[in-house]
């Protein structure tokens, strides 16, 4: 199978599980598959490439030249998307979590789960400002 085909599958399986954090909130089984299901999958495909070309490839992750270097190998570069799908996803599991323990509306929740499938890092902390301003506002 090639790193593009494997993508793909990831990239399905992953916009799949963002869309059932989306419209199929609190369900258990839900959480079972966007928690620790999937992400544990991701984890699984990313150990095994980087086990099967750990030390084979040129570059490195001490310099920003010797990064693109290391992904300039395609499986390589399967692996680090393969790694930001994982950790975002596990990311906007919690968020789906933690906005039910709080009382955040789950339409409240929803942008922030899109903006973190999209740009990682800035949805959780669009969900942090939300989750923040849902506790101190009054009830």
């Amino acid at each position: 199978m090639s790193p593009q085909s494997v993508f793909s599958i990831a990239n399905t399986v992953a916009l799949l599980s963002w869309m059932m954090l989306a419209i199929l909130p609190g369900r258990p089984w839900v959480k079972m598959i966007t928690s620790k299901i999937v992400p544990s999958l991701f984890a699984a495909l990313y150990t095994v490439i980087i086990a099967a070309l750990f030390g084979r490839a040129p570059g490195g992750f001490s310099t920003l030249g010797g990064v693109g270097t290391l992904f300039s190998n395609a499986w390589l570069l399967l692996a680090g998307w393969v790694h930001y799908l994982a950790f975002d996803l596990v990311i906007g599991s919690w968020e789906s979590d933690d906005a039910r323990e709080r009382g955040v509306p789950h339409w409240m929740v929803v942008p922030c789960l899109a903006l973190t499938f999209l740009f990682g890092p800035a949805g959780w902390l669009v969900y942090r400002v939300v989750r923040e301003k849902r506790s101190s506002s009054p009830k």
